[in-house]
């Protein structure tokens, strides 16, 4: 890893020497230990910078980061001063927090870290994440953002950005993952997202299974919040797709076939459009009640956004790699589907990291015929899983296996098994996908386009 500015570094440090439940893999939130007290305390010695520009507020277990992106891409090619707050980053710190696609530079981040400390050190027991969103929130206040998406860390009842008065929220599929601290069934996972819908604030909710959907009904019905499901009124129709992009047309249900709108996307996969479309309702909502965003400003911001790590092709050819932050079996299975579509009947070779808490055995279970060999490695973060854990799983699905203890040599290994006409697929954890795609381009490769 290259060596960052001392200063920057020490910013760092300091944010990260926070106690931070969130990553406490037993810890369930709990009125006792975990509460938007201490965010708010922090927030109005800072004279609430949450509050001087609107919001899109956007929680779910998977494509709440796509869906955010596209958004704030639409936004910013509408015209508008755009922040964008998202969690984790890739590769550096300041890619959470983001003005009009660019992140924090690392001086200014440097100087908010040393404005908040003294405010910080006034309130108790304060976390890394709730600390970095304040600083996100005083950024975009001091560069006058008009309008900023921010995306939910986790849950989001309690989750340290569910301080802000939103346009709308939105609210992505739902699906089984931080079981430990957002619970064990659906129904719990969703009252925890659906934290998130305001009194009198209209929500916008993917695609949902029945149990998450009936919540979302019932809190909506609590908050006099008019609840708007994405599937009940848009439909979407798949045009084309190759590796570089797909088109789709998206009308409202009822609507005359001349009134369907072409979007294209470089987000692949149909559960991008499925993402796409969420993100596209979203943004007529928010037309219906004053901003002014065009449909020419959507049709670009789709076109141009960018998110790495989601089932991105870093090489085209000799041999394809493609990096993708499946972490759960539910995204697994949406990565497996996405291999048919694009790549059908071809085996790839996995490089597989992952988290300890996370789903294995279901992640294998989804993607294992479709692999013809797994390299186990892992990322520096702390909960990595152990390689003798995931080999044991290759083990139990009858997986040719080997370890490599870095990412890099994972890559190395990789790419002279593939050789010149195999596909090389990089899943389990974004950590490692990051990894991944930093050595990638450290070894001065760049995007083919075959």
């Amino acid at each position: 890893m290259e060596s960052l500015e001392p200063s920057y570094q020490e910013s760092l440090d300091y944010i990260y020497g926070f106690v931070d439940y969130s990553l406490t893999r037993s810890f369930r939130f709990s009125p006792e230990k975990f509460d938007l007290k201490r965010m708010f305390t922090l927030l109005s010695l800072l004279d609430d910078p949450q509050k001087k520009y609107a919001c899109i507020h956007v929680a779910g277990t998977k494509g709440k980061g796509s869906v955010s992106a596209l958004m704030a891409n639409a936004l910013k090619e509408g015209g508008y001063q755009t922040g964008l707050y998202t969690s984790p980053h890739l590769q550096d710190y300041c890619e959470r927090i983001q003005i009009n696609g660019k992140p924090i530079p690392h001086d200014e981040f440097v100087e908010l870290v040393n404005e908040i400390k003294p405010f910080v050190a006034r309130v108790d027991h304060l976390t890394t994440f709730e600390i970095s969103t304040a600083i996100a929130f005083l950024y975009f206040a001091k560069k006058k953002v008009q309008i900023a998406v921010i995306e939910v860390g986790l849950g989001g009842r309690l989750d340290a950005t569910n301080v802000v008065d939103p346009l709308v929220s939105v609210i992505t599929s739902i699906s089984y993952d931080h079981m430990d601290i957002l619970g064990n069934t659906l129904t719990q996972i969703a009252g925890e997202k659906a934290g998130i819908i305001k009194n009198g604030r209209p929500v916008i909710i993917s695609k949902q299974k029945n149990e998450a959907h009936l919540v979302f009904e019932k809190v909506a019905q609590e908050q006099k919040s008019l609840l708007f499901s994405v599937e009940k009124i848009y439909e979407f129709e798949p045009l084309n797709h190759s590796l570089n992009q797909q088109t789709f047309f998206i009308h409202k249900k009822g609507d005359r076939a001349d009134q369907k709108s072409l979007l294209s996307i470089p987000l692949l996969g149909k559960h991008q459009i499925e993402n796409a479309v969420t993100a596209f309702a979203a943004l007529q909502l928010i037309r219906e009640n004053g901003v002014t965003v065009s449909d020419e400003a959507i049709y670009k911001g789709f076109e141009t956004v960018f998110w790495p790590a989601r089932f991105e092709v870093l090489q085209k050819k000799a041999p394809i790699i493609i990096i993708d932050s499946a972490h759960n079996r539910d995204s697994a299975m949406r990565l497996r589907e996405t291999l048919d579509d694009y790549l059908p009947g071809e085996k790839v070779l996995l490089i597989f990291g992952a988290s300890e808490d996370k789903d294995i055995d279901g992640m294998f279970d989804e993607l294992s015929p479709r692999i013809s060999q797994v390299i186990a490695t892992r990322s520096v973060h702390p909960r990595a899983m152990s390689l003798s854990t995931i080999m044991e799983f290759a083990s139990k699905y009858q997986i040719p296996a080997r370890e490599r203890e870095t990412v890099e040599s994972a890559l190395d290994d990789a790419m002279d098994i593939a050789g010149q006409n195999g596909i090389v697929l990089v899943a389990g954890s974004l950590f490692v996908s990051a990894a991944v795609r930093d050595a990638w381009m450290k070894l001065g490769k760049h995007l083919r386009t075959s």
